[in-house]
């Protein structure tokens, strides 16, 4: 089973995944890294009309860069399929 990482985050100038899957952790769910929050839960909190402020409250083992980075790549994801 290989680990699939999906969003990035720089720390001391070198690029670190902010969100990946593990296997064993969350059912495969890709999570915040060094958390157990899945992203999934970013994506409801702001489909029901809740701030990323509101979510940060609630899970704040998420930083708001990581967010605002997972929501970034998804965004490029989403993108990149449409061309």
């Amino acid at each position: 089973m290989r680990y699939h990482y999906v969003y990035t985050s720089r720390k001391n100038g070198r690029s670190k995944p902010a969100n990946h899957k593990r296997p064993r952790r969350a059912r495969r769910t890709p999570v915040f890294r060094g958390t157990r929050v899945p992203f999934q839960n970013l994506l409801d909190y702001l489909e029901a009309g809740q701030t990323i402020d509101e979510f940060l409250d609630d899970f704040p083992t998420v930083s708001r860069q990581n967010a605002i980075q997972a929501l970034e790549q998804a965004k490029a994801l989403v993108l990149g399929q449409l061309r």
